[in-house]
C-alpha cells in the first residue's frame, strides 16, 4: 500500500490547478493534511481583497489530499465554506484538517484556513465518497 506522502505526490503531479495556485504540502499523514499558499495581487477581487474562491480552493485541495491519504480513492460529494475574515495580497495561508468520520462509503472532514498571524479566516466542511479502488 502507498504511503500518504506517495499518494499526495501522485495526485499533485496531475493537479495542475493546485500547482498553478502555488499550493504546497506542509504536512500529510493518514487522516491529516496541511497545505500552504502565498497570496499574490492577481488573486484579488473588485473590493481589493482576495477572492473567496482562493481560500475555498485551498481548503478543497486539502480535502482531496486528506481524504485520499488512507489509500482509497475518494471524491467530494458535498462541500461548504464560511469566510470569517478577509485575506490580503501578501498573506500566506495554511490549512489544518480534522477527520470527523471515516466509514465504509463516506468520510467527513473539517478544514480550517489560517493566515500568517494564525488568525482563522475560513472554516470548510467536506464530505467525500470512498470508492473501492485503491491507490
Amino acid at each position: 500500500m502507498k504511503s500518504p506522502a506517495e499518494i499526495v505526490s501522485t495526485m499533485m503531479e496531475k493537479d495542475e490547478f493546485s500547482r498553478f495556485l502555488g499550493m504546497t504540502v506542509a504536512e500529510i499523514t493518514e487522516g491529516y493534511c496541511s497545505l500552504s499558499m502565498h497570496i499574490s495581487e492577481n488573486m484579488t477581487n473588485g473590493f481589493g481583497i482576495v477572492h473567496g474562491g482562493i481560500s475555498y480552493s485551498l481548503a478543497d485541495s486539502t480535502l482531496a489530499f486528506v481524504a485520499n491519504s488512507r489509500g482509497k480513492k475518494c471524491v467530494s460529494i458535498d462541500t461548504s465554506i464560511t469566510h470569517l475574515a478577509s485575506v490580503q495580497s501578501g498573506d500566506t495561508l495554511l490549512t489544518k484538517s480534522t477527520e470527523i468520520h471515516y466509514g465504509k462509503q463516506v468520510a467527513v472532514y473539517l478544514v480550517d484556513v489560517f493566515n500568517q498571524n494564525d488568525k482563522r479566516i475560513a472554516h470548510f466542511k467536506g464530505t467525500v465518497k470512498i470508492s473501492e479502488n485503491s491507490w
